[in-house]
């Protein structure tokens, strides 16, 4: 009997210790946490003491520290048994660009959104998170330290960014201090790192196939590209400033590396690390984008018989011959944002993950 009352009464002392441990305000869901830019918030989350709960189509890893919820983001029903409990959302899920599907990139970006803020308010969560992206802002032309006053794109570059633009006029829209639901979007641009399912992988695929020995343009343009540990810095700087009377509610913010780099040296250093040869031979701007053009028409016309998928497309011609890249300045005044890691450091750490897709002489 007295061994089992001194049993219990240190089970209890135990469940008052992870209380006082993770109070209320540090429990949060990564939606999409399974997905690249999720598992690493997750690993940063874990790392800072929050309680991190994910909510995803998939289980993508085993990790005793996470529960994992598994459903569709458009279900009210089951979203609200994860999110019941939560006081922060982190809603990174979004189907990949390359898809190209485009009722996909609607019901997930748009509708599921939807959900997620109707849900969030009934389940009593105060904080919800986007991960958004600067190219709602991006139109095929050029764009030098870019500012959040930016107006969205009247003419998006794809069908994916018009759902990000809807996706972040949403969230942000949704911001009700006086109701104690705050909101706030970050802003990344070119995402890469340890674990990249995309950039990476897609580059050195084009190499091994010989597509990458041309530069489009003068290859001096300028770009931001974004190392995925800062990208989530930026998202829980974000995080822990949403109060009532702070200025980050209902606000986009730009998160880049703050180092813009020119388009095809960052290509060409990914390339060179992994040791394949970097594109050397030019092509003017117009004369690639035209091509893009023709090209595009074409599958337009034979669409009705053939299903065809370039990968030479105005959009990706578009991201690769202009300058793009963002002012972090509102990230750095409210959130107190800056880079943790440089590009420099970033790319060797980049490449070094890598390793296994380098080219073997």
């Amino acid at each position: 009997m007295e061994q089992d009352a001194r049993e219990q009464t240190r089970d209890q002392v135990a469940r008052t210790q992870v209380t006082k441990e993770i109070p209320e305000a540090k429990k949060c869901m990564v939606i999409g946490g399974s997905g690249f830019l999720g598992r690493h918030l997750v690993e940063q989350l874990l790392a800072r003491g929050y309680k991190v709960s994910i909510f995803d189509v998939r289980q993508g890893f085993e990790n005793p520290q996470v529960q994992f919820f598994l459903g569709d983001l458009c279900s009210r029903q089951d979203l609200y048994p994860a999110l019941k409990g939560v006081s922060t959302v982190f809603h990174c899920a979004s189907p990949p660009p390359s898809s190209d599907n485009k009722e996909l990139f609607y019901r997930v970006n748009y509708i599921g959104t939807k959900n997620v803020i109707d849900t969030c308010k009934e389940a009593g969560v105060q904080k919800l998170v986007l991960t958004s992206s600067a190219s709602v802002i991006f139109e095929g032309v050029d764009i030098r330290n870019g500012t959040e006053d930016l107006p969205y794109a009247m003419k998006p570059i794809d069908y994916y960014t018009e759902t990000k633009i809807l996706q972040e006029q949403v969230v942000l829209g949704a911001n009700d201090p006086e109701r104690n639901f705050l909101t706030v979007a970050i802003r990344p641009h070119g995402i890469f790192g340890p674990r990249d399912p995309q950039l990476v992988p897609i580059l050195v695929e084009a190499a091994r196939k010989g597509k990458m020995k041309f530069v489009i343009g003068d290859g001096e343009n300028l770009v931001d590209f974004t190392f995925v540990e800062n990208v989530v810095h930026g998202h829980i700087l974000a995080a822990e400033c949403l109060s009532r009377d702070s200025a980050a509610c209902g606000k986009a913010f730009h998160i880049t590396n703050d180092e813009p780099i020119p388009f095809w040296t960052f290509l060409s250093r990914i390339l060179r690390g992994l040791n394949y040869e970097a594109p050397k031979y030019h092509i003017p701007y117009w004369l690639a984008y035209y091509l893009a053009l023709l090209l595009a028409l074409l599958v337009t016309v034979v669409r009705p018989v053939l299903t065809l998928r370039p990968t030479f497309t105005p959009m990706r011609i578009a991201l690769a011959g202009t300058s793009h890249y963002y002012s972090c300045e509102r990230a750095k005044r409210v959130l107190g944002y800056r880079p943790l890691v440089p590009m420099d450091r970033a790319v060797e750490q980049t490449v070094h993950s890598f390793r296994h897709l380098r080219r073997i002489d």
